[in-house]
């Protein structure tokens, strides 16, 4: 009989436990190995599904060769540091309290010392290689680099020295300082650990090779400082202290002669730190260092500052005045508007009526459908099924409909999900897949009723439509579910819903080719783990020839195919041979272009739009000085497919990655001419050149000094604090000009802190124009500038002809929905048209999506509202008096006295009432409310009278206000 001790069981269990832990860490890497490898494997099989394998793998190898060259160097400098430390330790260790407290240290950490040692090396070589790895970009743009042939006035050096070589050569200068750095602390903690340094105890604190180690550690960290104050030199042409960005007055007369002096004494510096090689002592390192410090804060600090003051300061302008120029001249090449062209304008308005009715005749079609209002109205009259979605803000195109072009509001149907009670992985996944149709109509016309008068439209759509989609499928949107599972044989995916007797839908399988195959076990167990769902590896419902759709919008396909681009935010559908396409712009930026100043481009870009739509992206607020719509993109709707075209031939930006990423951007002769005729001038790059031009139209250096002259970008005059959008339109630029109407977006700006207009500027939109791009500024006298989008808005409200149809809009729980201000030359001045929309309050029994009540135009101090364009206009330009008003008066559309007194008392009694319901005077309102109703039977009476129809009672007009503290009808009434 066997007994076991309890000793024998204690060891048995320790080594059990033993033997779990490296089980234990073994299975820890095995895991995130299996995660690394499927995130790098499901993204390299993404970019073959897409023909870009190529951009993927280089930067693999880029991030590899930084990763592993960085980390490598940090590793070794720091490891070899510690072991010429541990090796310099001295032999013998005076006796006292701080020896005896690290001894224990010393004996902890001594029988693992190269344990500890490799461990705390690999890990401070992956965190720098992960760092330094980010940064691909600069090193494959440094490698590849192409001369911009503009060189920088003060040191005379190409551009794409700034652009290209100075980030790459401050990236390494930032990892050797860095690793300088650790290494010296590395040295400090060995020596002190191992009794070379001491803090107690008689005699020197350092060991003479300890001392000898550290300075030569110190020496190198100056002499690389010495470096830096060279390489400071050429950051000059950045700098923020004058009056504008770039190399000002005290930058070049006395920061650039310090840097080079300093520099200079940072290498003297750095001899008397190597110099304790040779012999015994700190006086010529503290002496060497004193003299860097001083030299610093006097040379660096001290001396500009006086110079700045006492030279600068007195006489700024004279001083500044050339470095103002550079300023002026550079920004404005890197921004693209040194072509922009700016001619006075309105100094003589047209007054002959018959000279302003022929070009009112030759104005064409203007734009009244508002896509960034009409959203809603296309969803309820377009969507057909509630698992269908149509954006907030539509798109604005062209298209050659009855054999003219015209200008055409577009969205896609895209699908939002499931219904609401039917969600399963297999609906969600691989039934409801996909959006269904493209529709579109005219911007300048609308159908009875205020809708929008389609030109496509339902579903399926009619083979006698205009625009003809033979592939109206939507898999790839900005609305795409995260995955989707399609394409497998058998398989029904609903297409569309229809009144068949069957099902009452129509099916179909996808066969686009794109995304991956998704049919094999181990192709459904990496992406089972990537989007960590288990139905992708255990449905039995994935069958062969099934693949996965995923990364599916618009944006995101072209950022992962062209990561060094910047994408505009607003992809927009377009039919191409009867394909829908997103067309995405991408722009090449750079922070980093001499004498340019930056701009924040979140900031640059932000408006109305983008602060209240949610299917607008927004850009980074990412600070650029230099920036080109080089490529134009697009993605196939129902394919996946991307492809990059070059469009700026001569950005060097662009030939850099097209040297780094052969192949994958197409030449400008690839576009194919029905896809041409889509492209439009980009919003992200138009809003920044206008952010630049509030004050770069400005050439002189005298008047930019002063900034009497420059303007802003207005508000939005229908939301309070957001800056009025551009928009895009077809319209005549007067003389000099050329006068044919083309595609333009445009915008117009304000004095600076002033309400009212200082100039109009458009950009020719139209790629088949020989004038595309070009940038045309209408300057508006100074001494007679028109209203502005604010005095515009307000005047509208308050004319006491066209309030009258507003109010009569506001009345039956409606209110009214302020649509585009369009600013438009014409006759010498400006033409402002608004359309103006209706919508219902609530109520199921109403309608609560916008349409259009009244288009408003206003030219001169004219003023008129009419159901349609051509009406208002007419009324503003015909004959002489006050304007008339569309739908109200007498036979000619002019006012009656009985209704412009109403009208009168109506507005007088509406005010009373919101007077009184502030103060919370109760029988005021009664009082106000009972006149209310008066006018409007006196105003219905006088409608009646003249053959028109009566506007719609308020909800509320047979309650008494007395019997309720808040009614609710004047207050909706008179809402805006």
């Amino acid at each position: 009989m066997a007994f076991r001790t309890a000793g024998t069981g204690r060891r048995f269990g320790a080594g059990r436990t033993r033997l779990m832990l490296p089980v234990l860490v073994a299975l820890a890497f095995l895991l995130v190995a299996f995660l690394v490898f499927t995130a790098v494997y499901t993204n390299l099989l993404w970019y073959r599904s897409v023909g870009f394998s190529k951009v993927y793998t280089t930067q693999l190898r880029a991030e590899a060769v930084l990763f592993a060259g960085s980390g490598l160097l940090m590793s070794l400098v720091v490891g070899a540091n510690v072991a010429v430390a541990y090796r310099l330790r001295p032999a013998y260790r005076p006796l006292s309290v701080e020896q005896q407290g690290l001894e224990r240290y010393r004996s902890v950490i001594d029988p693992r010392r190269r344990l500890i040692s490799l461990g705390l090396l690999f890990l401070l070589g992956v965190l720098t290689g992960s760092s330094v790895a980010g940064q691909w970009q600069v090193w494959l743009a440094f490698l590849n680099r192409t001369p911009f042939g503009v060189k920088d006035p003060q040191f005379h050096k190409d551009v794409s020295f700034y652009v290209f070589t100075y980030p790459f050569l401050r990236l390494v200068l930032g990892v050797v300082f860095a690793t300088v750095i650790l290494s010296f602390l590395a040295a400090v903690m060995v020596h002190y650990l191992y009794g070379g340094l001491r803090l107690q105890g008689p005699g020197d604190k350092a060991s003479p090779p300890a001392r000898a180690h550290l300075s030569v550690l110190v020496g190198i960290f100056v002499l690389l400082k010495a470096v830096a104050y060279w390489l400071d030199r050429y950051g000059l042409v950045h700098s923020e202290r004058g009056v504008t960005t770039g190399a000002s007055y005290t930058d070049v007369n006395a920061l650039l002669p310090a840097k080079t002096i300093l520099a200079v004494i940072a290498l003297l510096c750095a001899v008397m730190f190597f110099s304790n090689l040779l012999r015994r002592g700190m006086m010529l390192p503290g002496v060497g260092f004193t003299l860097l410090v001083l030299s610093a804060i006097l040379l660096g600090g001290l001396y500009p500052l006086l110079i700045q003051q006492f030279q600068v300061k007195p006489d700024e302008l004279a001083k500044e005045r050339g470095y103002i120029q550079r300023n002026i001249d550079f920004t404005r090449r890197a921004y693209g508007v040194g072509g922009a062209q700016v001619v006075q304008y309105g100094s003589s308005p047209q007054t002959d009526q018959k000279k302003l009715q022929d070009e009112a005749n030759g104005l064409g079609g203007v734009r009244v459908l508002d896509p960034n209002v009409v959203g809603p109205t296309f969803e309820q009259l377009q969507r057909i099924r509630p698992f269908y979605k149509f954006p907030d803000t539509l798109d604005v195109d062209r298209y050659t409909v009855d054999g003219r072009t015209t200008d055409t509001v577009v969205a896609l149907r895209e699908l939002s999900g499931a219904p609401s009670g039917q969600r399963s992985w297999v609906k969600d996944r691989m039934v409801y897949t996909h959006g269904y149709g493209f529709v579109s109509a005219y911007g300048d016309q609308m159908a009875q009723g205020g809708n929008p008068d389609f030109i496509t439209r339902d579903m399926p759509a009619s083979s006698g439509q205009q625009i003809q989609v033979a592939r109206p499928e939507i898999y790839f949107g900005e609305r795409s579910p995260r995955y989707s599972v399609v394409g497998g044989k058998g398989q029904q995916e609903l297409n569309y819903p229809d009144n068949s007797p069957d099902d009452g839908q129509q099916s179909t399988t996808y066969d686009g080719g794109g995304g991956v195959p998704v049919d094999s076990f181990f192709h459904k167990l990496l992406y089972s783990a990537r989007f960590q769902d288990k139905n992708l590896l255990l449905s039995g419902a994935i069958k062969k020839d099934a693949r996965i759709l995923y990364d599916r919008s618009p944006r995101e396909r072209v950022h992962k195919a062209a990561p060094w681009l910047t994408l505009d935010g607003d992809p927009y559908p377009a039919v191409v041979q009867g394909r829908v396409v997103w067309i995405v712009d991408g722009y090449t930026t750079s922070g980093a272009y001499p004498y340019s100043e930056q701009t924040s481009l979140g900031e640059a870009t932000r408006d109305t739009i983008t602060d209240t739509r949610s299917s607008v992206a927004r850009q980074a607020n990412d600070h650029i000085n230099y920036m080109r719509n080089s490529v134009k993109a697009t993605v196939d709707a129902y394919s996946g497919a991307v492809h990059l075209y070059q469009w700026d031939t001569e950005d060097p930006i662009l030939k850099t990655w097209m040297k780094v990423f052969p192949d994958t951007v197409q030449p400008k002769a690839n576009i194919p001419d029905d896809l041409l005729a889509h492209f439009r001038y980009p919003q992200d790059l138009f809003k920044v050149q206008r952010q630049v031009l509030t004050k770069y139209h400005v050439t002189d250096p005298s008047a930019f000094y002063n900034g009497e002259g420059f303007w802003e970008v207005p508000q939005d005059p229908t939301t309070r604090g957001k800056l009025q959008p551009p928009y895009y339109q077809s319209l005549k630029m007067p003389s000099p000009f050329d006068g044919a109407a083309a595609f333009s977006l445009t915008t117009v700006f304000n004095p600076r802190d002033n309400p009212q207009l200082a100039a109009f500027m458009a950009v020719d939109s139209d790629p088949a124009s020989k004038y595309y791009g070009q940038i045309r500024i209408l300057q508006m006298p100074r001494d007679a500038q028109p209203p502005g989008p604010g005095q515009v808005q307000n005047s509208f409200e308050t004319d006491s002809q066209v309030k009258g149809d507003l109010f009569a809009l506001r009345q039956g729980g409606t209110k009214t929905v302020a649509g585009n201000l369009l600013t438009i030359p014409f006759g010498g001045s400006l033409l402002y048209v608004e359309p103006m929309y209706t919508k219902a309050s609530g109520g199921k029994e109403q309608q609560p999506y916008p349409l259009l009540g009244k288009v408003l135009v206003r030219y001169g101090t004219r003023i008129a509202a009419a159901g349609t364009f051509a009406d208002a206009l007419k009324q503003v330009l015909g004959g002489s008096g006050p304007p008339a008003v569309a739908g109200s008066g007498s036979g000619d559309g002019r006012l009656t006295p009985q209704e412009q007194q109403a009208i009168s008392d109506l507005q007088k009694a509406v005010n009373d009432y919101e007077n009184a319901q502030h103060k919370g005077n109760y029988p005021g309102m009664g009082e106000a409310w009972q006149r209310i109703k008066r006018a409007q039977e006196a105003l219905s009476a006088a409608q009646q009278a003249g053959g028109k129809q009566q506007p719609k009672p308020t909800p509320d007009a047979t309650a008494s206000p007395s019997a309720s503290p808040s009614p609710s009808g004047p207050a909706e009434a008179s809402s805006g």
